[in-house]
């Protein structure tokens, strides 16, 4: 279950199960047994509230006392509004709770173990204030576990924006797939450990929405990996030119090393001649060559793939060099001072891509590039990307990947670890390296971070972006030996 819905989709997808033969009736009391099933497998019986807004998220709060009660837990309810205003399924379950109805108030936390947040869905369309916010206030505040139906209340279900302020959950169990403020900051925090659970809405049904973004699994990429033949060579590998500055030489020699461990076949290093020596004596595998020699080596098609900007510098002649690289319309990787030079002319840069071509910045790099783009991360990634005609990257712990015509991958594997000088190189050479082996620039874009992100938690404490290089073998491996097994 990797497609990852918008509330509007997701609200879609109830629509036509209903149509198709199954009633809300019987979604909802589906939606309450996940819940109950996922409580009683984190907790032993103890003291909970249940806390119920005035929609389905509070009838899903009904179905979910009432399967309490009747496993003997101590069940306390409480309701945002009138009960008599309740409407559809949500009053249908009301009317089978045999326990008390309570008014919804602060009080119900007192003596409960655990809290079940059932107040507001994922479709919240309002900012949280008053009485309710008095409430989500003493609940963060107190040492209840709490469970939070569909997303934690005051959590906006497609930004991850936290809407005045939000229910800070210990579990969050969601309906047959996850939305987007489940993966985007500051919402996955809210979220704790996120259940994602079958009610009874089938895959074909998600099928027919097409969903158009997804959470980032090689189950996207996979079968776009270019595994080398057994009556391949080296130039069938591709072979990057990556640029590395006179100065900060490391972050190139970074670049190099991940690229080569991402599969490329050749790697030249392409630098002012003061600072060729550094980089030919950082690994004996990588090849380096004069600034000077550019136009040679433009000249020979089989130099396929590029990255610059890493430890580049900013300037007019770094900017003058990246138009020079896109026109060649080859696979090119831009990060870091590639993209900074062109801050004052955000324009020019987009004119300039034509050909297969990845943007990686972090967030103040894309607040320079795309000034005006505002909204959630994931719309500022697709607004950037048909703009410029590139696939977007906006990094950090949520990292989003947006292609042109819209699809989108979210980062959810979880690597604090990458917090760290260097790491940002290296990503942007593992994913240099899978476009100069023929790979698609959204795939190699997914596939990059996903790769980086899994050494970042493989590795975990201590990590240095050095480090990373060095542990894809072992994943690249576990990739390849599932392939063959698919085959």
């Amino acid at each position: 279950m990797f497609e990852i819905l918008t509330t509007d989709q997701m609200y879609e997808a109830d629509h036509r199960t209903i149509e198709g033969g199954v009633s809300g009736d019987i979604l909802m009391q589906n939606a309450g047994r996940v819940v109950f099933e996922e409580i009683v497998r984190h907790w032993s019986p103890r003291s909970v509230s249940v806390l119920c807004g005035p929609g389905n998220n509070g009838g899903d709060g009904f179905v979910i006392a009432k399967l309490l009660r009747d496993e003997g837990w101590s069940v306390r309810l409480g309701l945002l509004g009138d009960i008599d205003a309740l409407k559809g399924d949500a009053a249908l379950h009301s009317g089978r709770w045999d326990g008390a109805t309570e008014r919804l108030s602060p009080a119900l936390v007192v003596g409960a173990d655990l809290i079940v947040d059932c107040i507001f869905g994922a479709g919240l369309a309002r900012d949280i204030a008053g009485d309710v916010a008095e409430l989500i206030e003493t609940i963060n505040s107190s040492m209840c576990a709490v469970v939070a139906v569909d997303v934690p209340s005051g959590v906006d279900g497609n930004s991850g924006m936290v809407r005045g302020c939000g229910v800070k959950a210990d579990l969050t169990v969601t309906f047959c797939r996850a939305k987007p403020g489940h993966y985007l900051l500051p919402g996955r925090l809210m979220c704790g450990e996120l259940s994602v659970r079958d009610i009874g809405i089938s895959d074909k049904i998600i099928s027919e929405i097409r969903p158009t973004c997804w959470r980032n699994d090689p189950v996207l990429w996979r079968a776009g990996i270019h595994w080398p033949g057994l009556d391949g060579h080296k130039y069938h590998r591709g072979h990057l030119l990556a640029f590395g500055g006179a100065n900060m030489t490391g972050a190139t020699r970074l670049v190099a090393r991940a690229a080569r461990r991402a599969g490329v076949g050749l790697l030249t290093i392409v630098s002012d001649p003061a600072a060729l020596p550094v980089y030919a004596a950082d690994a004996p595998g990588n090849m380096t060559a004069p600034i000077g020699m550019l136009d040679a080596l433009l000249k020979d098609c089989r130099h396929n793939a590029f990255v610059i900007g890493p430890g580049y510098g900013v300037g007019d002649g770094t900017k003058s060099l990246v138009i020079q690289l896109l026109h060649l319309c080859r696979a090119t990787v831009l990060d870091a001072d590639a993209l900074t030079s062109f801050s004052e002319d955000p324009s020019t840069l987009c004119f300039a891509i034509q050909g297969p071509t990845v943007l990686t910045p972090h967030e103040g790099e894309f607040s320079r590039l795309f000034p005006d783009i505002e909204g959630d991360k994931l719309c500022r990634a697709r607004a950037a990307a048909k703009r410029s005609g590139a696939t977007v990257l906006i990094k950090g712990a949520d990292t989003v990947i947006a292609a042109p015509d819209g699809r989108a991958a979210i980062s959810a594997m979880e690597a604090p670890w990458l917090a760290t000088a260097g790491s940002g190189d290296v990503l942007a050479g593992i994913i240099g390296g899978l476009m100069a082996q023929g790979m698609e620039m959204f795939d190699a874009a997914c596939m990059g971070v996903w790769l980086h992100a899994r050494c970042g938690a493989d590795i975990g404490p201590g990590l240095i972006a050095e480090d990373i290089p060095d542990h894809l073998p072992a994943i690249l491996r576990e990739l390849w030996l599932a392939s063959r097994k698919k085959g």
